[in-house]
């Protein structure tokens, strides 16, 4: 409980709270002089913004005052022209002149008849020319006086009535001030040009500072002049003043967007007598630019007060922040030291080695735990003994020796014997340290290591290491071990002898030494494939001994790892195949003459049996002719019978060996395709009827009533079918029946059978019946064939990858099976009958 309170009311450290107070202080100081400042900004931002609409005020003033000062003279030379004394073009001329001198706005004056003829005009070159009106705006229509639009030119010489286009820049032009006469020869208009360079020198004057800008517009917001870079003519139908104000309010001032994109502190109003929009603008970023500049000292002020106070805070805390880092630091050392003491009190007492202190003179006056577990003694009884006395008496001197305060300081080693003259005694490693107390050697501190099992071990490992070259070198493999270099390590006896050479001949050396440049590359080949994935390699090679024998070798290599994981070395076996490979090549061309004789004699049976066919067909067709005309004579009809059935089997022969001549010679070719069985099978079934009738034999057929599909040739199949029922019928007694079935196995592959109750299959000649020319004993008597059907059917079957065999039914008689595996392609594939013999 008192844990918990202590964890859950720990005070935050002294540094922190500096730190916190000092920083929000800072906070603070920034905040409110961010506050200041934007307050400051706003009555600047106001304070232009009462300029911008003093200026408004003043310029309109302005402009008002000078159009009015216009239109009073046009009243006056209007109220002249109805004068007859002086209603002439000269002396209106004149007084045009005489007016034009005391109003500087004004560029010129003119009077105009309606149809645009200048009749008078303070510019003696403009009377007489007729003008374009509609260039001008509307006309007064009464006797107000009106403004027309800006037009670009310097006079009405420009306005020339189907006259050229003016040449004259876009920011050169006037404004057209017009009022209307009524005369008895018609009416006529008084048109003062109101000079804008002029208007717009004066406004910036006026204004007196580069950033701001003044603007006099019409009241459709046509630019009629501007003291910046805007072009006369323009149109601000977006600009705020136009867009939100007018004509509901004719002075005001805004912030916004105004004639430039930018945000602008602006103002206008609206000429009390004239349709004319007054706009001052300066720019918000010029503004507070400005400002910024006038208050920039006392930013810095404020930012150098800010940042002072945050690093006096940041300096002061971590004052304090050292001051408890050292105290903790100390409480934790003082508890390290006591942990560190009760922790190597703890390791002394549990250490498996065996660890001492002495006197100057070698008296034990420290021992841990493992002395009393190793002697059996007690700490009283070991403490005080020598430490000399306790090893085997001819390593005292040794003793003594590292007991010598004359040797110099540091760690003193040796090996010896402890409790020797024991049952069990120990060697161990001891390391001896001397202890100082100034220049006065008070003692040592030793530790000993027990090295007894070690020694053991390493004993029993050269026992075994001398037993592997031992037995290395009595294998009868020739085995030799090479470095990463190519270099011989160790051969064994086996490998000395095989070479004929001295173990110094090629110890150090490389395979150079027993072989030729030629013979060594293939090797070098074959070392860099051994690599990490690959740690085994085996290949045939050549090797030439001394006196020249070449010997056929099968070599098998294998990387042999180090200590580190790298490749050390090469071990190398070789078995000498010389004399496997010469009876190798003897089988090879014993098989090649065997097989050529095969194939001479095929050639031969071949030759024989189509010479042998003409002849018998003539004796076999005289023999039936001599049959059928001999019926009345009983003699002559068995002689011919007897002659017919002797040429028909010889026939049988003839063919039989024809299809063995087709077989061994590779013309007997296959083609398969997927074909429904049962149609083939009822087919060789009503074939072989007039046999059956003969013996009064039935076939018994066990279809299955879906399609029975395999991948066979429809030809050769039926051939082993046709000789498979043959020999049934051959065999069959009189009336007995023959059973020919067909089934679908689970795996899809093609079960046929042909049983029948004949003599049976002797025991022990299940597969010689299927050898070429081979017959049952039981038909030996003449009752078989030739020997070949059933060889001829197994070499067929082969071709389709099936199986045909012979087996005793337990009901009697014999069945055979033939087997079609299932057929998992779909292209017809053409096979080779391989040979019979």
């Amino acid at each position: 409980m008192k844990a918990d309170r202590s964890t859950g009311a720990r005070p935050w450290p002294a540094h922190r709270l500096v730190l916190l107070a000092g920083l929000a202080l800072a906070a603070f100081l920034t905040l409110a002089s961010v506050a200041i400042f934007l307050q400051f900004r706003t009555a600047v931002v106001q304070e232009q913004q009462k300029r911008n609409a003093l200026f408004a005020r003043v310029l309109e003033d302005f402009v008002t005052r000078s159009v009015d000062t216009a239109a009073l003279s046009l009243a006056g030379i209007g109220s002249d022209l109805n004068v007859p004394l002086t209603a002439t073009s000269e002396a209106i001329s004149a007084n045009l002149r005489q007016t034009l001198v005391s109003l500087p706005p004004l560029r010129s004056l003119a009077v105009v008849r309606l149809d645009g003829l200048v009749t008078a005009a303070s510019d003696a070159a403009d009377i007489g020319r007729r003008i374009d009106l509609s260039r001008l705006g509307p006309l007064p229509s009464s006797s107000r006086d009106v403004i027309g639009n800006y037009v670009r030119g310097r006079g009405l010489a420009d306005i020339i009535a189907g006259g050229r286009p003016t040449k004259a820049p876009a920011s050169i032009g006037f404004i057209p001030l017009m009022h209307l006469v009524r005369l008895p020869s018609g009416d006529a208009i008084v048109i003062a040009l109101l000079n804008l360079d002029g208007i717009v020198n004066q406004m910036r004057l006026t204004i007196a500072d580069p950033t701001s800008r003044a603007v006099l517009t019409s009241f459709g917001g046509r630019i009629y002049g501007d003291t910046a870079d805007a072009v006369p003519g323009t149109a601000l139908a977006g600009h705020p003043v136009f867009r939100d104000f007018l004509p509901r309010i004719e002075h005001k001032e805004f912030q916004g967007p105004g004639v430039d994109p930018e945000v602008q502190t602006g103002a206008f109003r609206v000429s009390s007598a004239w349709p004319l929009v007054v706009i001052v603008e300066r720019p918000l970023d010029s503004v507070i630019s400005t400002w910024l500049q006038s208050v920039r000292p006392q930013l810095v002020l404020a930012g150098c007060a800010v940042l002072m106070l945050v690093v006096l805070t940041v300096i002061a805390s971590r004052s304090l922040k050292a001051r408890e880092e050292a105290r903790l630091s100390r409480d934790k050392l003082v508890a390290r030291i006591a942990s560190s003491e009760q922790e190597l009190s703890i390791i002394v007492r549990s250490v498996q080695e065996f660890l001492f202190r002495t006197d100057e003179r070698g008296v034990l006056t420290f021992v841990n735990a493992h002395w009393m577990t190793a002697t059996g003694s007690s700490a009283q009884s070991i403490l005080g003994t020598r430490l000399e006395d306790i090893v085997a008496p001819g390593e005292r001197r040794e003793v003594r020796t590292l007991l010598e305060a004359e040797m110099q300081s540091g760690v003193r080693t040796a090996t010896l014997t402890f409790w020797a003259t024991t049952a069990h005694p120990r060697r161990v490693d001891i390391a001896l340290v001397p202890l100082h107390d100034g220049d006065r050697p008070t003692g040592f501190a030793g530790s000993a290591i027990d090295i007894t099992a070690r020694e053991e071990a390493e004993a029993r490992l050269a026992e075994q290491l001398a037993f592997m070259a031992q037995l290395q070198d009595m294998t009868p493999l020739p085995t030799s071990m090479r470095d990463m270099a190519g270099r011989y390590v160790d051969v064994n006896r086996a490998w000395l002898k095989f070479f004929a050479v001295s173990r110094s001949a090629v110890i150090g050396r490389g395979m150079s030494c027993i072989a030729s440049d030629s013979e060594v590359r293939p090797h070098e080949t074959q070392d860099r494939r051994l690599d990490s994935a690959t740690r085994h390699v085996q290949y045939e090679a050549a090797v030439t001994r001394a006196g020249g024998d070449r010997r056929d070798v099968l070599i098998d290599k294998v990387l042999v790892p180090g200590r580190d994981g790298r490749p050390q070395g090469i071990l190398s076996t070789f078995i000498d195949v010389t004399e496997m490979r010469d009876a190798s090549r003897a089988m090879q061309e014993a098989r090649e003459a065997a097989e050529e004789a095969s194939r001479v004699k095929s050639e031969f049976i071949a030759n024989i049996s189509h010479e042998l066919r003409t002849p018998l067909q003539s004796i076999i067709g005289f023999s039936e002719l001599g049959v059928g005309r001999m019926r009345d004579d009983a003699v002559a009809s068995d002689m011919f019978g007897a002659v017919l059935s002797a040429g028909q089997r010889m026939l049988a022969l003839v063919n039989d060996l024809l299809d063995v001549a087709k077989i061994e010679s590779a013309v007997g070719t296959i083609h398969l395709e997927r074909t429904d069985l049962r149609p083939l099978l009822r087919s060789v079934a009503r074939e072989l009827d007039p046999l059956l009738e003969a013996k009064q034999l039935r076939v018994d057929l066990r279809l299955p009533a879906s399609p029975l599909s395999a991948k066979v040739d429809p030809f050769r199949f039926q051939q082993v079918v046709r000789n498979v029922l043959a020999n049934a019928i051959r065999f069959s007694p009189d009336g007995a029946p023959i059973e020919l079935g067909a089934r679908l196995g689970s795996d899809r592959s093609v079960h046929v059978w042909v049983r029948d109750l004949g003599p049976g299959i002797p025991p022990g000649e299940g597969e010689q019946i299927f050898d070429a020319f081979v017959q049952s004993s039981k038909t030996r008597d003449g009752a078989g064939g030739t020997g070949l059907g059933l060889a001829i059917c197994r070499k067929i079957l082969d071709a389709h990858r099936g199986t045909i065999s012979a087996r005793n039914h337990p009901g009697g008689g014999a069945c055979f099976d033939v087997l079609l595996p299932p057929n998992d392609f779909t292209d017809t594939m053409p096979g080779v009958l391989s040979e019979l013999v």
